[in-house]
């Protein structure tokens, strides 16, 4: 799994001046688990979002929650949490792709499976139903915008009868690539253009199946 924070963020701060605002804003330790079927068919992806502490120290505010502010809720504040982050605009992806042979494999609406406070973050999680088959399945967090970053945490699990390997991004290209388009952004622009390169960035996680 790719460690990219610091360097992340040292980059987005030497583009300030030009950019006018730093990417990412939010960052989020994602943890997956695949649920494939006894006949090796990809049934849909579990996905949990940890969400930074300051992200989400921002989120308590604004829904006036930890007045003590001591990051720890009350049962019925957590509960007002609850699907706070799956109220999706038309053509959100959820930042969740699965793809297979190169082709985009669908992942249906988000299922909340819970919500959660551990110290002072949010962590929530939620699953995406689909129905392909499971090997050779390729799949990848990530918001293509970078205004979110989407670090693996752990390993893959997989629900069924195969496994998951991680290949890492080559975050040299992806910082390379970055730079070179934040560069070539003209200055009247930087304020409202960010490029999108957030697949640069992303692991990409693959199932194989015994046959």
């Amino acid at each position: 799994m790719s460690n990219l924070r610091a360097p992340l963020l040292a980059l987005c701060l030497f583009f300030v001046p030009t950019l006018g605002q730093a990417h990412p804003h939010v960052f989020i330790d994602a943890s997956l688990r695949a649920v494939v079927d006894a006949d090796g068919m990809f049934k849909g992806l579990e996905v949990q979002w940890a969400y930074d502490d300051f992200y989400s120290l921002l989120i308590f505010a604004d829904l006036e929650l930890d007045s003590d502010g001591d990051g720890r809720l009350r049962p019925d504040e957590v509960k007002r949490l609850e699907g706070f982050d799956l109220q999706w605009v038309d053509g959100y992806e959820g930042d969740s792709y699965a793809s297979l042979n190169g082709r985009p494999v669908a992942l249906g609406a988000p299922q909340s499976r819970g919500t959660r406070v551990e110290g002072g973050r949010i962590i929530t999680t939620h699953f995406r139903p689909a129905n392909a088959p499971a090997a050779g399945l390729q799949i990848k967090a990530y918001d293509p915008t970078f205004y979110t970053a989407y670090e693996l945490a752990g390993q893959v699990e997989v629900d069924g009868p195969c496994t998951a390997r991680i290949e890492a991004a080559d975050l040299d290209a992806a910082y390379t690539k970055l730079e070179e388009l934040l560069y070539a952004t003209p200055e009247s622009e930087a304020t409202d253009y960010y490029p999108e390169v957030g697949e640069s960035f992303a692991d990409t996680v693959m199932l194989s199946c015994a046959p």
